[in-house]
């Protein structure tokens, strides 16, 4: 049995996580700005809040640290204003350095851990009205990679890229089936991932049977980053 953070997870990819973990007999610690659904699986939350940060209490070892807040803020970029790329920033990349500062003495301490972070695949692959979120998520890529060098040999460090998935976030883009049809149409594989899917694909990065994997991104996308189909 291994013992994990996960910040964030009260929805979508990190509560499905939370669930397969649950399901391998593992023990969860959890800090979240909102808690029922991980509290109803009895998980112990704590207050969380990824625009600024406070202190975490921590046991004396982890085995892994899972970091789930993000932002999905789609804008023109000649409407993008400072405040917006800072608030981005701070979300997705600041917020999840600034737990893995807290955390680094107990996941050292298990001699084996591992950190899972998220980007996105419009890092990879530009797309119009992502500057903000690509900006923030490219850090995220940064950081995994830095940081997976310089933990090393005793801490793997990976991260997610997904495209477009099914949960509470992304819920405005598939609000009726039209939008649901053209999202699944974008992708080679005509289908947009379930959080369950990127959910059992975090409990593996964070597991030991991923013990080759470090300073990776990997990219669950249907094959929207790498496939270009004739039609």
């Amino acid at each position: 049995m291994a013992t994990y953070l996960l910040i964030g997870g009260n929805s979508g990819i990190g509560l499905a996580t939370a669930e397969s973990l649950k399901e391998q007999g593992d023990d969860l610690i959890a800090a979240s700005r909102s808690k029922e659904n991980l509290q109803n699986l009895g998980i112990e939350v704590q207050d969380f809040d990824a625009e600024s940060p406070g202190e975490l209490e921590l046991p004396d070892s982890l085995d892994g640290l899972a970091y789930f807040p993000g932002t999905i803020n789609l804008k023109p970029a000649t409407r993008l204003t400072p405040e917006d790329l800072m608030t981005d920033l701070q979300i997705n990349a600041i917020g999840a350095l600034q737990v893995i500062q807290q955390a680094l003495p107990a996941l050292k301490k298990s001699g084996q851990g591992s950190i899972v972070l998220y980007s996105s695949v419009a890092v990879q692959t530009g797309m119009p009205f992502h500057a903000s979120v690509a900006a923030a998520k490219g850090a995220i890529e940064g950081l995994t990679r830095s940081l997976a060098a310089e933990l090393a040999p005793t801490l793997r460090v990976n991260a997610i890229a997904p495209s477009l998935t099914d949960t509470p976030l992304a819920s405005r883009f598939l609000t009726d089936e039209n939008k649901r049809k053209a999202a699944e149409e974008r992708h080679p594989l005509n289908r947009i991932a379930s959080a369950a899917e990127i959910g059992r694909l975090t409990a593996f990065l964070l597991s030991q049977q991923s013990a080759p994997l470090t300073g990776q991104i990997l990219h669950p996308d249907n094959g929207l980053s790498a496939l270009r189909l004739l039609k």
